[in-house]
């Protein structure tokens, strides 16, 4: 039996996800194998083989357990005392796309392939978005 590898020449499609009321990392796990390309026949590790995803709804998007109250993001400037840490409700308030952001590129491959497949994710606050003449396809996922 032969292998058959991806070649550069892909086509790809728009996906457009709603995460109201989807819990982040299922969310997360979905949205990244979108943009991996784990869905298509023609899968290749080392080929960026995915498709461009929309993500509506980002503030509306929950999690499990005590995860509202105790998890919380760390930045670092680079100096000495300069950590700081922004708890998730404050940041769901300020900035709910990068919350899944966040949680996204954490389940992608830690390589350079995993800047080009974040180029293609898309994510916006509420149900609007700029992405109509692209015509995407609206994918629903069970919790």
């Amino acid at each position: 039996m032969k292998t058959t590898l991806a070649k550069h020449d892909i086509e790809r499609k728009w996906y457009i996800v709603d995460a109201a009321g989807k819990t982040l990392g299922k969310l997360a796990v979905f949205i990244a194998n979108l943009l991996r390309g784990r869905n298509k026949p023609i899968y290749t590790p080392h080929i960026d083989s995915g498709d461009f995803v929309i993500v509506i709804n980002a503030e509306k998007v929950e999690v499990s357990g005590k995860k509202e109250e105790q998890k919380e993001y760390m930045f670092f400037s680079g100096f000495r005392g300069n950590e700081k840490y922004v708890p998730y409700k404050r940041m769901q308030e300020k900035r709910p796309e990068f919350i899944i952001e966040h949680a996204v590129k954490g389940m992608l491959p830690k390589n350079n392939l995993s800047r080009h497949m974040m180029k293609k994710l898309r994510i916006f606050r509420g149900s609007e978005h700029t992405h109509e003449a692209q015509s995407p396809i609206p994918v629903n996922f069970n919790n």
